[in-house]
């Protein structure tokens, strides 16, 4: 049995009061933790509420989940690594860094590293997922994600040797994603603009169908049921002897000559060649 929202026990969670739930349990850790993906403050926001809008599309789906929280967070890291951010203007300049020093320090070295690195390091150092989690939730073996996570960290321990040890590390990342005070929007938003969105893409799917089928229509009722020819164009004739209106002109006396000379030869025939009895 379940509470639901007034504490009364034994009422089951509508789907509105389950997505809250998780909502709230998820999205405030999850902005901070997408932060350290992106080191844009408003991005992560943008990242995890987008995430929590498909997770209200695909609510029955999601809420059947093994760990609905786990699929949340990869939908969010994956919004936020989009490479298509690189193209908007509102994310082509830098946000204001962390005041402290060494939280700059570590955002800085945290950005520098490959973006498979870093969501491999932020699940393992960060969350705190064991390797194979972190393998599957990355999409990648887990020697692939141990090696990932290895050149992770040697990175950052070169440019900061106080993080070469894992717990020191695990502490600043957490120091570094708390003191942002990032916040998320409230749930009944968030799940408002998902079911806008769905509405907007139904209709435009209905949309660009109705397109097709009338193009498709249109094209068949115009199309020809058999092959004409093209008319090819007129055109002059060109070097083509001009003959009087008599007829040809008369040959030379050197052409009649010859002319005279090879019907002689026709006639005649050539020489052959008969063999002889020894």
């Amino acid at each position: 049995m379940t509470r639901d929202q007034s504490g009364l026990v034994g009422r089951p969670l509508t789907p509105a009061q389950a997505f809250d739930a998780l909502y709230a349990f998820c999205a405030p850790a999850l902005v901070r933790q997408t932060y350290l993906l992106t080191g844009r403050r408003e991005l992560a926001r943008e990242a995890v509420e987008r995430a929590f809008q498909l997770a209200w599309q695909r609510w029955p789906e999601v809420a059947r989940d093994r760990d609905p929280g786990g699929w949340v967070r990869a939908v969010a890291y994956d919004c936020a690594l989009s490479p298509w951010h690189r193209y908007r203007p509102r994310y082509r300049h830098p946000e204001p860094p962390p005041a402290d020093p060494a939280d700059r320090a570590l955002l800085y070295a945290l950005m520098r590293l490959p973006a498979s690195y870093r969501r491999t390091l932020v699940l393992y150092d960060g969350v705190g997922l064991d390797l194979p989690e972190t393998a599957a939730e990355t999409e990648a073996s887990t020697p692939a994600a141990a090696n990932r996570l290895t050149h992770a960290r040697a990175a950052l321990a070169a440019r900061l040797p106080e993080l070469a040890d894992p717990g020191e590390l695990h502490r600043r990342l957490l120091v570094l994603a708390s003191t942002e005070r990032l916040r998320a929007a409230g749930p009944g938003p968030v799940r408002s603009e998902g079911e806008r969105r769905s509405v907007f893409w139904t209709r435009a799917a209905i949309a660009f169908t109705v397109a097709i089928v009338g193009a498709t229509t249109l094209t068949l009722w115009t199309a020809p049921t058999h092959f004409e020819a093209p008319i090819v164009p007129a055109q002059a004739v060109q070097e083509v002897p001009v003959f009087g209106l008599m007829g040809p002109a008369p040959l030379a006396r050197l052409e009649q000559a010859l002319g005279v000379t090879l019907r002689g030869v026709a006639a005649r025939g050539p020489e052959r060649l008969a063999p002889q009895a020894g």
